[in-house]
Order: structure tokens, then sequence, then C-alpha cells
């Protein structure tokens, strides 16, 4: 079975393979496309500096270059709702004509999950051009005693600080999570984006944050070599057999599993645990994706895939995109469709326990 949620360089340029000799069917229709003199905005429904962003601007220079006519692709952040206004401006406005592309995070899925009464976009409607993994990091300030993963001990009893874009937003996944190593943590409502988080917690407004791989990297990692941060561990990854495994970004941080027997003795199980799961599965395995309108005719959505599929052999993208990306490869076509169908899918139970959670101890009440 091929692993369609942990992506090392390796397996990455197997699956493009298998998907350049696909999309080589569409070749002789993605000659008639072409995009000469327009330009492409990449909707990103979240506020610049955070991991969607970073994402998305390291992307745009080489999908333009790949793309039939080399459009200007040009990022727009349009923030706030927990990323549903923007999204709901693509789902309202964007015209099937390529010119307008949206990327999503796990952010714009729980929302759709969770059925959330802001959410006024259909996922099952949209054309998806590409799809990538991505992970995360947890860390805290050193001011609370802390020198090393292993010290996660000493948090509990602590007054933590989170800031947090929203309860049916990505951070979800810290909300649950951190609660199921039983930490005691005000979770602060509002914030536009993860990037805006981090900055909270480098003013000292808050001492726990956690960032998607592309924004530790590029944001947090300096933090931690100033002796700013203390990395605490990883969401994690998924093997083939969907069993939690250390990220392959982070492989000497220990993955959240790994975290909750540091803080209770025993690996972590029972239906709180599968409830997370199933929001971490949708939240990081898949999590980036990037979209086009319902009605854009296959030549465009092909065209779109040709050109994410080539940029990867650019020494550019190689030279770079582990650095900014970590180790998670980009894929489209079939792969693409699997992580999609994962990532907008829940089960009935775990979305009920979900929602009573966040009503009973929350006060966050959604919509059927």
């Amino acid at each position: 079975m091929t692993n369609i949620f942990t992506l090392t360089r390796r397996g990455a340029l197997s699956l493009a393979l298998g998907a350049a000799a696909a999309l080589g069917m569409t070749a002789p229709a993605q000659a008639e496309v072409s995009f000469a003199g327009k330009t492409i905005e990449w909707i990103i429904p979240f506020s610049a500096g955070g991991g969607s962003d970073t994402w998305a601007r390291f992307n745009a220079p080489l999908l333009q270059k790949y793309l039939p006519g080399n459009p200007v692709v040009v990022v727009v952040n349009e923030p706030g709702g927990g990323s549903t206004k923007g999204t709901n401006l693509f789902a309202a406005r964007a015209k099937p004509d390529g010119l307008t592309i949206l990327g999503t995070s796990g952010s714009t899925q729980f929302p759709y999950l969770l059925g959330d009464p802001r959410v006024r976009y259909e996922y099952k409607d949209w054309k998806i051009a590409m799809a990538g993994p991505t992970g995360g990091v947890v860390y805290t300030s050193p001011k609370l005693g802390l020198e090393k993963p292993e010290d996660i001990a000493k948090l509990a009893g602590q007054k933590l600080v989170y800031a947090s874009q929203g309860a049916t937003s990505l951070d979800l996944v810290p909300l649950l999570g951190l609660r199921l190593l039983g930490l005691d943590v005000q979770h602060v409502f509002g914030f536009k984006g993860r990037g805006d988080g981090r900055l909270a917690f480098e003013r000292g407004e808050t001492n726990i944050d956690y960032q998607t791989s592309s924004a530790y990297l590029k944001n947090v990692v300096p933090l931690v070599e100033a002796g700013q941060a203390v990395p605490l561990f990883s969401w994690g990854a998924l093997n083939e057999a969907g069993d939690l495994v250390r990220d392959p970004t982070f492989p000497d941080l220990p993955h959240f599993g790994e975290a909750y027997q540091l803080m209770t003795g025993k690996a972590p199980e029972g239906p709180d645990y599968e409830a997370y799961f199933a929001f971490f599965t949708a939240g990081f395995p898949a999590q980036k994706m990037v979209f086009l309108p319902k009605d854009t005719s296959d030549e465009i959505v092909a065209a779109y895939q040709a050109a994410f599929e080539a940029m990867k052999a650019d020494p550019d993208y190689i030279a770079n995109a582990e650095a900014v990306l970590g180790t998670y490869g980009q894929v489209t076509g079939a792969l693409a469709d699997a992580l999609f169908e994962k990532g907008t899918s829940i089960s009935p139970e775990n979305r009920q326990r979900v929602v009573d959670l966040l009503a009973a101890d929350y006060g966050v009440k959604l919509g059927d």
C-alpha cells in the first residue's frame, strides 16, 4: 500500500513520477490553455506570516514559472472568521477561468467538518489541483522551567496561555491535545492566524504555542536557537498502517503519543483520544490543499496539476523545499484526491463528541 500521508523525499519523487505519467495523457488538452499576460490570485484565508502563507509564498513563484503563459501569481491574504471569511469569498466570487485559486488548511476544513454556521462553502463542489501533508511543533517558554522535551511534565499545574484562531480552526487540535495531556490552558480566541499567535508568544502574552512545519522552521527555530523557546513535541505523522510515528521533519522530537506517555506514564487511548485523532488526521496528514471553482474545465485543472508536478523538478524547489516545507511531498491526481477525501470526512460519532465538548466546556455552540 502506498503511504499517502508520510512522504519522504524518495517517496515523493516516485509519486511525482507516477502522477506525471498519468498527467501525460492530458498533455494535448493542456496545450490549449494559456494564462499569458494574466494575473492569478492565490487566496490564502489567513494573515501573513503563518504556515499557510509561508507555504503559498514559497510555491507561487514556481507555479507561475510552469503554468502555461507564465502568468503572475499573487498571494492575497483574506483572514478572518477562523479562515471562513476568505474561503466564503472564494466560494461566492471565484470564476471558473483559472485566475483565482484557493489554498486551504485544517483551519478551513474543521469548521466544515463540525457544521459551523459560518461556513458558506462546500468542499465537494471544488476541484483539487494539489495536496500536501504537513506537520506541526508545540513549544513553550523557558520561563516555565523547561530546557528540553523530556521536561514536559513540569508543565503540570502551571497556568498556560495559548493564542487561538478559534475553537473550530486548526487550533482545535491543540485544544483537544493539550486537554488530553491534562494541562491547564487558557485558550484566547480571536487571533487571525498562527503568525499572530507566534507574535503574541514573542511578546510574552502567551507561553505555549504551536506552528505548522513551514512556519516553525522559518520563524521558531531562530527563537529556539536564541534560547527563547523550548520545543516540546510534534503532532507526529502516520505510517502506511495508519499508526502514529515521529514526524520525518522533526525526528528528534517526540510525537504527541510519546508526549502523552511522558505526562501520564501510559499510551493514549479511549474515545477522547479517538476524537482527537480524527481531527489530527484531517488537520495534518491531509492539511494543505489548492482548489479551483467547481465549473473549472478539466483542461485548466490539468494545466495546474502539470505545473505543480513540473515545479518539483525545478532546481530552486529541490534546493529549498525541505528547509521551507519540511520533508513532505506535494501531490496531484489520485493521491491528492485521496487526501482530499481523508481531510474532509469524519464519522458522525467523533463529530458529535467534539461538538458537545466545545459547547459544554468552552461555550462554543455550532449549527447542525
